[in-house]
C-alpha cells in the first residue's frame, strides 16, 4: 500500500509539470507555451451543447467533531458545483484545475519545485449565470480516490455539465489537496482513512444539496451562489459515482441512502469494512484493473448484492487511471521527465489518450442518461464506434 501510495502522490504531482501540447502521439511533439510563467497542460473540451459555470462550497458538518483539527472544530470539506450556464459568460475567469496553493503542495510533496507549472485551465466559468431550462435537471455527486482530489475527474465532470448535468464534486479532507477560503491547505495525512468515512461525507453533501434546492445556501461564510442554482436541482434524480477509493464509496452510500438512484464505479476496488452490502438501484462497473476475475471484492458484490440493473463494461488496454484525466495529462508529462514507452505505458496502459477520453465521456454519460433520464441506447452492447469496450456478462 505505501508504494501505490507513493506512486499516486507522484502521479498526482507529475500532472503539473508538463507544456501545452497537441492531442495524439502519447503526448509527443510539443507546442511552444502561449503565455509567460508557468507552462500549462491542457484538458479537452466537452462536446455537449451547453456552456459550463462552477461555484466552489465550503461545509461544515458540525454533527462530526474533528479530532485532527482539534476541540471545537468540527468536520470541514470544500466541494465544487458545476453546472449548465448561459452563453454570456466572457466576464467571468476559467477556473484551474486545482488552486495554486494546493498544485504547489502536489509538486513540493514529489519533490519538485513548487513554482514548476501552473495547474490547466478548466471551461468552468467560475460564478457564471445558470441556464434556464423548463425544468429541472439530473443530480450527480463525484468522490475521489485516495490520496487525490476533487478535480481528477474533470473531464467526464465538464462532459456531464456541458449535457445538461448538475454535478458535485467532493474532497475528502485529510485524503487529499484542497484549500479552504481563507487560504488554509489541507494535504494527506497518510492516516487509515476509509471508504466509509467518504461515505460519510458523501451523505453530509447529500443533506447540503437539499438545502440548496430548497434556497438555502449551505456555504459556511454564506458567500453569494449564481442566482436560481437551487432552483436547477431535481432531488428525485441523483446519482453518484467515484473513481478507486471513490467508486467503493459510492456504493457504501447506495447501501445506506436511497436518494441516489444509479451509482457508477471507475475502477473501483469495492473493499471496506463494513462491506458493501445489498444495491437494488442501477450500478455500472467500468473496470480496468479491479475486473471480477482479479478482484475477488467485486465479483462477490456483482454476483451477490447488485439485485437491480447491473452492467460491466472493460476497457482493453485501460490502466486504472485511465477513467480520470491522468490517462490524457500523463502524456503531456512523458517527454519532459524523459519517460521511455514502456514506463508511459505504466502509468496509463496501452489505451489511445485521445480514445479514452472520448470513452470517458460518452459512458458515464450514456449510463446517467439511462438511468436518470430514460434515454440512449449506447449501452445496450457492443458499439463498433468503440471497439475497445467489452461487455462482461
Amino acid at each position: 500500500m505505501t508504494n501505490a501510495l507513493t506512486r499516486r502522490h507522484l502521479l498526482t504531482a507529475a500532472l503539473a509539470t508538463g507544456v501545452a501540447v497537441p492531442l495524439g502521439g502519447a503526448g509527443r511533439g510539443w507546442a511552444a507555451p502561449a503565455e509567460p510563467g508557468p507552462a500549462r497542460v491542457t484538458l479537452p473540451s466537452p462536446t455537449g451543447p451547453h456552456r459550463v459555470g462552477t461555484v466552489s462550497l465550503h461545509l461544515v458538518d458540525r454533527s462530526r467533531p474533528d479530532p485532527v483539527a482539534g476541540p471545537g472544530n468540527y468536520r470541514e470539506l470544500m466541494a465544487s458545483v458545476w453546472y449548465p450556464a448561459t452563453h454570456d459568460v466572457r466576464r467571468h475567469p476559467l477556473a484551474p484545475w486545482l488552486p495554486a496553493a494546493p498544485m504547489r503542495a502536489l509538486l513540493a510533496s514529489a519533490g519538485f519545485d513548487a513554482d514548476a507549472a501552473a495547474a490547466p485551465l478548466t471551461v468552468g466559468r467560475v460564478g457564471a449565470p445558470v441556464l434556464r431550462t423548463p425544468g429541472r435537471l439530473p443530480v450527480l455527486v463525484y468522490s475521489h480516490g485516495n490520496d487525490s482530489h476533487r478535480a481528477e475527474a474533470t473531464i467526464v465532470v465538464q462532459e456531464l455539465a456541458s449535457h445538461g448535468y448538475v454535478v458535485i464534486t467532493v474532497d475528502h479532507t485529510y485524503d487529499g489537496f484542497s484549500e479552504f477560503p481563507n487560504g488554509r491547505l489541507s494535504v494527506p495525512l497518510n492516516q487509515s482513512f476509509t471508504p466509509w468515512d467518504s461515505s460519510y461525507d458523501l451523505r453530509f453533501v447529500l443533506d447540503r444539496i437539499e438545502d440548496l434546492a430548497a434556497g438555502r445556501n449551505p456555504d459556511a461564510q454564506r458567500r453569494p451562489l449564481p442566482a436560481g442554482l437551487g432552483a436547477t436541482l431535481d432531488l428525485r434524480r441523483i446519482g453518484m459515482f467515484g473513481w478507486s477509493k471513490g467508486a467503493t464509496a459510492t456504493a457504501l452510500v447506495m447501501t445506506q441512502d436511497r436518494r441516489v438512484q444509479a451509482g457508477l464505479s471507475l475502477d473501483g476496488p469495492l473493499q471496506s469494512n463494513p462491506p458493501v452490502t445489498e444495491i437494488d438501484r442501477p450500478f455500472m462497473l467500468m473496470t480496468a484493473t479491479f475486473t471480477r476475475a482479479a478482484e475477488p471484492s467485486v465479483d462477490e458484490i456483482w454476483s451477490h448484492y447488485l439485485r437491480g440493473w447491473r452492467l460491466n463494461v472493460h476497457v482493453d488496454g485501460a490502466a486504472h487511471s485511465s477513467y480520470i484525466d491522468h490517462q490524457w495529462l500523463i502524456p503531456q508529462l512523458a517527454t519532459i521527465v524523459g519517460m521511455s514507452d514502456e514506463e508511459l505505458a505504466g502509468w496509463i496502459g496501452t489505451l489511445d489518450p485521445a480514445r479514452a477520453v472520448r470513452i470517458q465521456q460518452a459512458y458515464p454519460l450514456a449510463f446517467f442518461d439511462l438511468h436518470l433520464r430514460h434515454q440512449g441506447h449506447l449501452l445496450r452492447g457492443p458499439n463498433p464506434a468503440f471497439p475497445e469496450v467489452q461487455f462482461i456478462p
